[in-house]
């Protein structure tokens, strides 16, 4: 029912290659229609593959994925198909290239990212860690065998991963992580790993968790992956965390390691630092930069089809009132530049010319004018925004946390500061 985004024919491999079509921007004699759901004709501005992917993740999110979202919110339930389903229309790991993964461009991805989380940030969110975090770290740092092993099968959303990061008592401050990695004390060629991570995406169901941690001969953070189905009872244990406020339609959890023996073979052999989890990082939160969005431009929409069917006040819509018409105006305003933004800097991002500081600045630009604008259009609501058959406090709550995970809007705040002035901030 779906064209997978893999491109299988020599017409699809041929538009790949020839570069956006140069587009006539004569003036013209009449004026234009302004159209509200791509107010400054961003469409314009991709390429005719790009168009056909974006036609593509549109039609599955609101085909397959929208219809289950309300009761999987409500009964915090994720149901792992939704990865094989992605998995099915290339849709996971799409950057990528070979290893059955699409290899498409930044701006596709981000399109499909931005389908996704029109329908919910929690199902953008089990994808991006599938995708960004841990397919996107094995690609970049991982050995020719640890791609082969697994990068095909997570590529079609056989094999779960999960990222393993923030701690419990180091979230913004990652470089003073405890997990360690020593050697194992009976199992040659294998190291032990001990810790904690916490408000780990996936890890309930993960197969394979990118773990980072401390390596005992260096004292420097290492990339390591570790396989549920090679954990002897006792040393890996992935509790869900249960009861959240937001993204409750995707599932979180912690990653408890009591000397879980890790092969040597399964460690990034030269990544060290934070240069790695933070590469990584970047490729999720250019991903948030445009999901936001859309979960921006859904709550625009449902805003004004509420507005247009609500009489109030004469029988008059209440779409007609100036107040809610400029709650639209600002919203859609911000979804149009951050969309704009979004491509500029994918555009770059595909030719390897993105500061990351790019990225950090779209990442906290978009999460903050989507959460702000989230919430004003919320009040259009009145008292029905309290029912979440509206879906608008749904996204007002997964917002939330996308401002506040991977790096709080504040702490890229610090990161542009220090960009700007070249100084380290006073803290």
């Amino acid at each position: 029912m779906y064209r997978p985004i893999l491109r299988q024919s020599a017409k699809q491999l041929s538009c790949a290659a020839r570069p956006a079509a140069v587009r006539s921007y004569a003036a013209h004699a009449t004026p234009q229609p302004f159209n509200w759901q791509d107010p400054l004709g961003s469409q314009s501005l991709l390429t005719e593959e790009e168009i056909a992917i974006s036609e593509t993740a549109e039609a599955y999110c609101q085909e397959r994925m929208l219809p289950r979202v309300l009761q999987a919110y409500r009964d915090e339930h994720y149901d792992k198909k939704i990865l094989e389903e992605m998995g099915e229309l290339g849709l996971l790991g799409s950057t990528i290239k070979g290893y059955d993964c699409a290899g498409v461009s930044n701006v596709a991805s981000g399109l499909i990212t931005k389908a996704v989380e029109r329908v919910d940030s929690g199902y953008r969110s089990g994808m991006s860690v599938q995708s960004s975090l841990v397919m996107g770290g094995i690609d970049e740092f991982g050995t020719q065998e640890q791609k082969d092993k697994f990068l095909p099968k997570m590529a079609k959303g056989k094999l779960l991963g999960a990222f393993g990061l923030t701690e419990p008592n180091h979230g913004s401050d990652p470089g003073s992580m405890e997990t360690t990695a020593k050697p194992h004390p009976t199992k040659k060629g294998y190291l032990s790993l001990s810790g904690a991570k916490t408000w780990i995406t996936n890890s309930p169901i993960a197969d394979v968790l990118l773990v980072w941690a401390k390596y005992h001969e260096t004292g420097k953070i290492r990339g390591f992956l570790v396989e549920r189905s090679e954990c002897p009872p006792g040393t890996l244990e992935t509790p869900a965390i249960k009861n959240k406020n937001g993204l409750r339609a995707s599932l979180t959890g912690m990653i408890q390691l009591d000397e879980c023996p890790v092969p040597e073979a399964n460690m990034f052999p030269d990544v060290e630092g934070l240069r790695g989890p933070f590469t990584c990082l970047n490729s999720a939160r250019f991903g948030i930069a445009w999901g936001t969005i859309g979960a921006l431009e859904d709550c625009i929409s449902r805003t004004r089809t509420y507005a247009l069917e609500r009489k109030q006040f004469k029988g008059n819509p209440i779409a007609k009132y100036q107040l809610v018409q400029k709650k639209l105006a600002d919203a859609t305003t911000d979804a149009a530049f951050g969309t704009l933004a979004a491509i500029q800097v994918g555009r770059l991002k595909d030719k390897g010319e993105a500061a990351p500081e790019m990225i950090s600045m779209i990442k906290r630009q978009n999460c903050d004018r989507a959460l702000f604008n989230a919430r004003v259009l919320q009040e259009v609501f009145g008292g029905n925004a309290v029912s979440d058959e509206y879906g608008i406090g749904r996204h007002v709550a997964n917002l939330f946390v996308t401002q506040t995970y991977e790096g709080q809007s504040d702490i890229h705040s610090l990161i542009l500061g220090r960009a700007i002035t070249g100084l380290q901030a006073f803290v």
